[in-house]
């Protein structure tokens, strides 16, 4: 995600109308000089958004931690009249870049002094401003929900586990993967959660003493229930209480020595940190790039150096120091045992997900059975992370003592009467598996309405949980509009989002549209690579999505797509002619292709057919083009960690929201929930996970469309549009904020 950051800046700066450096080999290069320090064009950061590791290389410096270091990396810089850095790096990085922005003054009057530079030029260039970005595939830096690369590696881990899943099952084996994370186990622990793994070593959390003897029972157990494979994951800075390392090979011994299983480690050591970026990472990265020019841009004497930093779908500037100070504090309580608080200091996002996982990797006898009971069904198109909802649903019910029915083929298998009870091992191995196991249709309840409420009747269901896109939810609003006529409705309700268009109202995301955006990236990176050969061509690629454009729109960021047509975002034959026009003004520079994509529904008569005609007149001589519909591709696959995880997610909280519901409207024997807030969409809203009535969604639903009337991601067209070319104001993208931007030169720099 380094180079997504990279040309973010890059083409920013450009567009404020700012000089951009890039520097080389970072803060040995800064140190350097010379050749290192470059001046960068829009075509510099061309075609590589695509590429993992960074093309303006990365290395360790000495030299820059000493004054004598910082003094000649100081000189090169206003030498180049250079008073912005934006470093991307680690919390060491930038640390590093915050002291030099604290010696500024005192180095300038050092070079005064030694007859280096004048008066008159330390004068121009008296103020360093800096801003950071963090990479790490840790995710180790507090103040942010992500840093650069996380997501990318998480990606590299569930490939290699979903590889070792099907030979572990074949050969009947237990494999102890050993992942990253020296001193934080996050890549531990979400690919644990993603993954289902049997135990799971991090350092914030050591196991209690005897936990040998703990984990042999559990892996025993779980085969003697039918388990062909163990999987233990361990971070590589797994410790014991008392601070001693816990490796992966003397994990491998104690369970070969106590249970004799064929057992093998897999360590996956630098794989993580190589490969192409996920489209998370691309658009992170684009997104805190173009906010780090803009810190630069507003900064003031007074303005401390800053870090961009993602609070859930926004980017945010926070005091740099502070978060370091906070990182820093996470270390020194687990370097003095204080564990508990260590997970705390690592913020919410992590304590939820090791408590999640403490809740479904194993399971726990209810302490009593209660009289309810659920049942889970899924309801339209296909999409990743569905069986994973289903998945930890089933589990966190089963917990919870509750009687948990599973529904095959939607609300006509409800209707059918196609119900059937599940335990906890009846969906063992479901995480990792794409579409839907349960089967789904898209027929709504009002086609069935009295058969559905006779089998409700029939196996006495009090809750129902809905997993599913737009059908899901319009077909649970139905039901509640039916409570009027039938008494059996008048149970609890919920709906997690699943589709890959991304267009159920009361969430910013849907299940599965990760999967998706990622599914259309890599065959967009395909086409692009395949124009590598064949100069001068544009190709027009066809998404899905009904007439949401949130595929196309980030499809479009994660590629470096030259337009993304959607319906949201009306247009013209007018911005048409300015696409080509754009088109064959690149066509006569070193970058000779082009990527338009359209969303199937985007327009009425400007149809996939249309632009291929179009384009390919207008572009006779210039360019030729080509046709590529993603189609039903977008539906399949495995689903992405982010995806796994978030299925896990919100199955387990909306079934604790359904018990708790459940408990408020039981009385004398019976349940009867009857208000409006007993049926609702569980979905993220900005950072927090929030539970809104589908009675209250319908007044901001577009029930023709299949949309919601407000749509967050709307603001990221403008990226898309700046970042591909430079044509629209600059006010437009930042919203009047800044009524004059006056010249300024900014620098990238990247270092560990």
């Amino acid at each position: 995600g380094m180079n997504a950051a990279v040309r973010a800046v890059t083409r920013m700066g450009i567009y404020v109308g700012a000089k951009v450096f890039l520097i080389y080999e970072g803060y040995e290069g800064l140190v350097e000089g010379g050749d290192n320090i470059k001046q960068a064009n829009w075509l510099s950061v061309s075609n590589i958004i695509q590429l993992g590791g960074t093309v303006i290389g990365s290395a360790r410096c000495k030299a820059f931690t000493t004054r004598t270091g910082r003094l000649r990396a100081a000189r090169n810089l206003v030498e180049r009249g250079i008073t912005n850095l934006c470093v991307i790096g680690g919390d060491g990085s930038l640390t590093g870049a915050d002291i030099f922005r604290s010696e500024w003054a005192g180095l300038l009057e050092e070079l005064v002094q030694d007859g280096q530079i004048s008066k008159e030029v330390a004068q121009e260039n008296c103020r360093l401003n800096i801003v950071g970005l963090v990479g790490s595939i840790d995710n180790d830096f507090c103040g942010t929900d992500m840093t650069i690369g996380t997501d990318s590696a998480l990606h590299r881990i569930m490939e290699v586990i979903d590889a070792i899943t099907t030979t572990a099952q074949s050969h009947q084996r237990t494999f102890v993967l050993e992942v990253m994370g020296r001193h934080c186990g996050y890549l531990a622990l979400v690919s644990g959660l993603a993954s289902g793994a049997d135990w799971l070593f991090i350092p914030e959390s050591p196991p209690e003493d005897g936990w040998e003897d703990l984990m042999c029972e559990r892996l025993g157990e779980t085969r003697s229930r039918g388990s062909r494979l163990n999987i233990i994951i361990i971070a590589e800075g797994a410790i014991d209480r008392s601070g001693k390392p816990i490796s992966s090979n003397y994990v491998k011994d104690l369970v070969v020595q106590r249970l004799g299983f064929d057992t093998r480690v897999t360590v996956l050591g630098h794989v993580q940190r190589g490969g192409t970026p996920s489209a998370f990472d691309r658009v992170l990265s684009s997104k805190m790039g173009m906010e780090a020019v803009m810190a630069l841009l507003e900064a003031t004497p007074d303005t401390p150096a800053c870090v961009v930093s993602l609070s859930g779908n926004q980017s945010v500037r926070l005091p740099l120091m502070e978060c370091v100070q906070v990182t820093k504090d996470v270390q020194k309580a687990m370097d003095e045992k204080r564990f508990e608080e260590a997970i705390q200091l690592r913020g919410r996002s992590f304590e939820n997900n090791w408590n999640i996982y403490k809740l479904l990797a194993h399971q726990k006898p209810a302490q009593e059975k209660s009289p309810f009971s659920m049942a889970i069904l899924n309801v339209g198109a296909p999409a990743a992370g569905m069986n994973a909802a289903v998945r930890s649903a089933v589990r966190i019910g089963i917990c919870q003592g509750h009687t948990i029915y599973v529904v095959s083929d939607g609300f006509e298998g409800l209707a059918k009467g196609q119900v059937r009870e599940v335990g906890w091992h009846d969906v063992a191995g479901w995480l990792g598996r794409g579409g839907s196991m349960l089967g789904t249709k898209r027929t709504l309840p009002k086609t069935c309405m009295e058969k559905i409420v006779e089998n409700v009747r029939k196996f006495n269901i009090q809750g129902l949980l809905v997993i599913g896109g737009f059908e899901a939810y319009e077909g649970v609003l139905q039901l509640v509009e039916a409570r009027g006529q039938y008494e059996e409705l008048c149970i609890v309700m919920c709906v997690i989002p699943a589709t890959i268009s991304n267009n159920v109202p009361g969430t910013d995301f849907s299940l599965g549209s990760d999967t998706a955006v990622n599914a259309a990236m890599e065959s967009c990176d395909r086409i692009k690579q395949s124009a590598s050969g064949t100069k001068r061509r544009v190709f027009i690629v066809e998404t899905m999505g009904g007439y949401c454009g949130y595929l196309s729109t980030v499809t479009g960021i994660a590629v470096g797509a030259d337009a993304a047509y959607v319906y949201e975002d009306p247009f013209t034959i007018h911005d048409l002619k300015a696409n080509v026009e754009h088109l064959t003004d690149k066509m006569k520079t070193d970058i000779q292709r082009g990527l338009v994509l359209r969303n199937e529904k985007c327009h009425e008569h400007y149809t996939t057919e249309f632009l291929y005609n179009l384009y390919s007149s207008e572009g006779k001589g210039i360019f030729d083009c080509r046709i590529n519909v993603l189609g039903h591709l977008q539906q399949g696959g495995a689903p992405t960690p982010f995806d796994r995880n978030y299925g896990t997610k919100l199955g387990v909280k909306a079934v604790l929201w359904m018990s708790e519901k459940l408990q408020k409207v039981y009385s004398k024997g019976r349940v009867f929930a009857n208000s409006g807030d007993t049926a609702c969409v569980i979905g993220l809203r900005k950072k927090v996970v929030a539970f809104s009535p589908v009675t209250e969604l319908k007044k901001v639903t577009d029930f023709e469309h299949r949309l919601p009337q407000e749509q967050w991601w709307l603001n990221l067209r403008l990226m898309l549009k700046m970042l591909a070319n430079y044509q629209i104001s600059l006010t437009e993208y930042i919203s009047g904020q800044m009524e004059h931007v006056t010249r300024r030169t900014l620098s990238i720099e990247k270092g560990f």
